[in-house]
């Protein structure tokens, strides 16, 4: 995505978004930080519409994939664009502490001896790889919700 890509796309000129960001960089954080709200929000919505823990799991490994295949493109600038955004610091935007809180829920009644936030990091890391080599055609997508079932099962014991 280009600067001029994306200034004619909004409807407004480069020298408009410059003026309104520093750079680049700063306009696909910006980007970024509001898909991680909005796909927050879609786990959330997702792991809280059940109350078994296995079925929350399910629901927001589905919200997470389905973010991913319905909106590409912001999927790349959240995950795929090199941005300065902080993950996993005291900095880290709220949209994107949101996100992961949901993962975290998502894994507590798993967790039993493990630590959540790795368990959560490995469910993102599952999930997250599962998308991008689907996308990429590195796996075939005809397997996609066995591969989805495996690793829930895993995670999910």
């Amino acid at each position: 995505m280009t600067t001029r890509r994306l200034a004619k796309r909004v409807e407004y000129s480069q020298p408009v978004l410059y003026s309104q960001f520093k750079s680049k960089d700063a306009i696909v954080a910006a980007v970024a930080v509001e898909g991680f709200a909005d796909l927050a929000a879609e786990m959330r919505a997702a792991r809280t519409s059940t109350r078994g823990p296995r079925r929350a799991i399910a629901n927001v490994a589905a919200a997470y994939v389905a973010f991913a295949e319905h909106r590409p493109a912001l999927y790349d600038a959240m995950f795929n664009q090199a941005v300065s955004l902080p993950f996993a610091t005291s900095e880290t935007p709220e949209a994107l502490r949101s996100g992961f809180d949901e993962l975290r829920h998502a894994v507590r009644p798993f967790a039993a001896n493990d630590d959540e936030d790795l368990l959560a990091e490995v469910l993102w890391s599952g999930l997250h790889g599962l998308v991008s080599l689907t996308r990429g055609g590195r796996l075939p997508r005809q397997d996609h919700e066995r591969r989805l079932a495996l690793l829930l099962s895993r995670l999910s014991r």
